[in-house]
Parts: C-alpha cells; sequence; structure tokens
C-alpha cells in the first residue's frame, strides 16, 4: 500500500480522546481539571483538647479541553443550545494515550455543561 492510500486517524494527533455517553468524539491536546479534592472538617469529641478531622464536602474544578479537532458539529451545538437556555448535561469519559496510542488512564465525567468556547487563534 502506497502513502497517499493510507487511512489517516485525525484523532491520532491528539493525547486526551473525549466520548461522550450519547456517542460523541472530540480529541484534545490539553486537558485540566481533572484532580477533586475535599475540605477538611474539624470537630472536637466532647474530649477537651481532641479535635478530629473528618471528610467535608468534595470540589471539581471546571475541565479545560484546548487545542481539540472533531468532524462533527456536535461540541458546537451542545454550547449553542447552552448559552440559548436549553442545558443539556452530558456524561462521558476522557482518556489519556501512551506514546504507542493505548489508554494510559481514563476519567469518567458527569452531567457536564460547556461554560465556555474559545475559537483557536489565527
Amino acid at each position: 500500500m502506497d502513502a497517499t492510500s493510507r487511512h489517516h486517524d485525525p484523532y491520532a494527533e491528539f493525547h486526551f480522546i473525549i466520548k461522550f455517553d450519547d456517542g460523541g468524539t472530540a480529541g484534545f491536546s490539553e486537558v485540566n481539571g481533572l484532580p477533586t479534592e475535599g475540605d477538611v472538617e474539624y470537630r472536637s469529641k466532647g474530649e477537651g483538647t481532641t479535635v478530629r478531622k473528618l471528610p467535608g464536602k468534595r470540589k471539581y474544578v471546571n475541565l479545560s479541553l484546548k487545542r481539540g479537532f472533531t468532524n462533527s458539529r456536535d461540541l458546537w451545538e451542545w454550547r449553542k443550545s447552552a448559552t440559548g437556555g436549553q442545558t443539556r448535561r452530558l456524561s462521558g469519559t476522557i482518556s489519556v494515550f501512551d506514546e504507542s496510542g493505548r489508554p494510559a488512564s481514563t476519567w469518567k465525567f458527569d452531567k457536564a455543561w460547556p461554560k465556555k468556547w474559545e475559537a483557536p487563534r489565527i
């Protein structure tokens, strides 16, 4: 097979692949916002000077997806519907791939909605 007849996978250029449960897919070069953290609550157990640390509220930061590609208008239509007051929440997975193209790690996100969309800088 010569080089011109080989199929080129456009997602292979991106290290993160987003797959939505509704079937949409997009590739991104950078993903931020995967960590979570929790508050620490301090409570006295009525033992004078003894203070206990207990898990508190969980916090999730916004996901930020940068330098992406998709062959569909689904992401744009999703953002457009949110600006029109029709916020639709979607769930899915984010996978990061190693140099050989195999998934190195995968994260699940639930009930996300697009807060911001920025066109690429030219």
